[in-house]
């Protein structure tokens, strides 16, 4: 009898169980799409930015999202903007939670043009091993969608300038929040026509 009982009760409880977490996740979706309002300014009011060199955050892993804002927390020990570390220090951990959950649950930006021919291809499919540049695709995936466990970010479709920007950075360590530093030791063996090879390649995907 309380086998029986137990066999029809799991499912029901998993049931309610899953229910309240749809629930609390799209709670948590709104207070971020509220919180993003004061965002929209530099990132667009769905997560595609308007300006140039700033990046679009729709569709990005909520996972990558939250340590970006938790670094910007950090300043110069952590990544350092003007802007982004006096507003991410307004924030609290829900607050964190709550963005990142919003822009991760909103579609990244369609392709504008077609990269299949891009000077930048073979150097972010395969690298260069001669110059022990491992290929960008290991971390951010052949269609550069990113790998959201690892904490790697998405890719396609960001704005040119801002991955140009991001990659000039790191080549100077002026940005080092990166996994082990490969961002930093990958960007300073590229040149500045690769750089921007790889920036116009990724925009179009």
């Amino acid at each position: 009898m309380i086998k029986f009982c137990l066999t029809r009760a799991l499912p029901l409880l998993w049931l309610s169980f899953s229910a309240y977490a749809t629930n609390s996740l799209e709670s948590d979706i709104a207070k971020g799409k509220q919180k993003a309002a004061i965002c929209a300014g530099c990132h667009g009011e769905r997560g595609i930015s308007p300006i140039a060199q700033y990046p679009n955050l729709a569709g990005q892993s909520s996972r990558y999202l939250s340590k970006q804002l938790q670094d910007f927390q950090q300043g110069a020990a952590g990544r350092s903007d003007p802007m982004m570390d006096a507003f991410a220090a307004q924030l609290s951990a829900d607050d964190i939670q709550h963005l990142a959950l919003y822009y991760a649950s909103l579609p990244n930006k369609a392709a504008a043009t077609d990269s299949s021919d891009s000077a930048g291809r073979a150097l972010y499919i395969g690298g260069d091993m001669s110059r022990d540049i491992a290929a960008c695709s290991a971390c951010h995936g052949v269609n550069a969608q990113g790998l959201a466990a690892a904490g790697f970010p998405a890719l396609a479709g960001q704005n040119e300038a801002y991955i140009k920007a991001q990659l000039e950075k790191f080549k100077t360590a002026e940005r080092h929040n990166d996994l082990n530093g490969m961002m930093v030791d990958i960007s300073r063996k590229l040149n500045d026509k690769e750089i921007t090879a790889l920036a116009a390649f990724l925009a179009g995907l």
